[in-house]
């Protein structure tokens, strides 16, 4: 069994998780239940997945989780793009979550590669 909590991927998702609820706390009340909670969930699916995944049996059924959270880290990607193109998030915080996604992002295709034996 894996522990989740020690993939560099896990703790580099789960850091930027918290930097999202804290970023997405000046949002708009009515964007609650709008891009709010469409944020959130993405970049907090992308830890999820990774956690999921690795209790499973095989490196196969991993990497399948993996490139499950590649696609919630797009979908994050696109929200963040969305919120600074609103003036929801001001463009040095935009760079700076951007990076920290970008480098999340080649670490997990590095596992996915690692796990399909590429």
């Amino acid at each position: 069994m894996r522990d989740f909590k020690k993939f560099e991927v896990w703790q580099l998702s789960h850091q930027l998780t918290l930097k999202i609820y804290t970023s997405t706390k000046s949002f708009p009340k009515e964007e609650i239940f709008g891009l709010t909670s469409q944020i959130r969930r993405s970049f907090a699916s992308i830890g999820y997945n990774i956690s999921e995944g690795s209790g499973r049996n095989s490196d196969k059924e991993f990497a399948n989780f993996i490139n499950i959270a590649l696609g919630s880290s797009n979908e994050a990607e696109n929200q963040l793009i969305i919120a600074k193109d609103l003036g929801y998030i001001n463009e040095n915080d935009y760079q700076n979550l951007l990076l920290e996604l970008t480098i999340l992002k080649k670490k997990l295709v590095t596992l996915w590669n690692r796990l399909n034996g590429n």
